[in-house]
């Protein structure tokens, strides 16, 4: 298949990237990072999170996020909503597009959550429901695609029918998640072959972890599939719970610098979006995670 000439990056840095920190990062700064992803041209955003604070306590200012941000047009800024109190939340807060997570694999999802996949997908149905008559766009989200940490294999027939669920039930577009970074190229185009019969390859993205060194070379495979959109985050922000010590999140960066080498349009500028990063690194105290801002900056 050729190329897609056309990607999408969904920029996860001030949501995924950040939600994990230890250490508390003001509003203002979430903030001014949603500002400087936006100036360097990213067009969809994921702003924050409406979880319980309990759980997710460097998101609990999530309304505060929302009120501060400038929103440019043509930009959309997702929020995650993984029940109906969370939804509720975020459309208060003045959110246009929500997002929901399935596991593909079934230890996962009773470990995380205490119950089924399908248990899991049911739960989703009223708050998609609800959500598309409030005219708010919702993006579904598959987990551990290429492998799971407590079940290890995932077959990507379990894969293509968490991701149909998903659309079947309203999701606009299918984020299949590689949680813990452990996918290979020819990995990659099994699954998204699979997946591919029950959904149009149009509204699949590819959301891969760098745990292994292989998520570069993950979106290259899907790439060759066919798909057209991609998350990422600004620095590698954020790192992989489920793998101690691994990196989580493929650099931003990183993905537009392959982009650009083969001559797919993006409409980001790659200096800015470095320079992001390594703003929103040292604010973190800590060096950018994504290689190619590391040698671009060097210079």
């Amino acid at each position: 298949m050729a190329l897609p000439s056309k990607v999408k990056i969904v920029e996860v840095g001030p949501r995924d990237g950040l939600q994990n920190e230890k250490q508390n990062v003001p509003a203002a700064t979430k903030i001014e990072l949603i500002a400087r992803l936006g100036a360097a041209g990213l067009k969809a955003i994921e702003a924050t999170s409406f979880v319980s604070p309990k759980w997710v306590p460097q998101m609990a200012d999530n309304a505060e996020v929302m009120a501060g941000i400038t929103r440019l047009e043509g930009v959309a800024y997702p929020v995650l909503t993984p029940n109906m109190k969370g939804l509720e939340a975020a459309i208060a807060a003045g959110a246009t597009e929500v997002a929901v997570f399935g596991a593909a694999s079934e230890a996962f999802s009773q470990k995380n959550i205490n119950c089924s996949v399908i248990e899991s997908l049911e739960r989703f149905r009223p708050l998609v429901d609800a959500a598309e008559e409030a005219n708010v766009k919702v993006r579904g989200y598959v987990s551990c695609v290429l492998g799971c940490p407590y079940q290890g294999e995932v077959a990507p027939q379990s894969v293509a029918d968490v991701a149909w669920a998903l659309l079947e039930m309203g999701c606009y577009e299918i984020s299949l998640g590689d949680t813990i970074g452990v996918g290979t190229p020819e990995k990659t185009k099994d699954m998204i072959e699979a997946v591919a019969k029950r959904v149009p390859l149009k509204k699949l993205a590819g959301h891969f972890h760098d745990t292994y060194g292989m998520a570069i070379a993950n979106i290259y495979a899907a790439l060759q599939s066919g798909v057209a959109v991609f998350d990422s985050s600004v620095a590698g922000l954020g790192g992989c719970p489920y793998a101690a010590g691994a990196s989580g999140n493929v650099a931003s960066e990183d993905v537009v610098y392959l982009l650009n080498g083969l001559g797919i349009q993006n409409g980001i500028d790659l200096t800015a979006l470095a320079q992001t990063g390594a703003w929103i690194s040292e604010k973190l105290g800590r060096s950018s995670n994504s290689r190619v801002a590391r040698a671009l900056l060097a210079k």
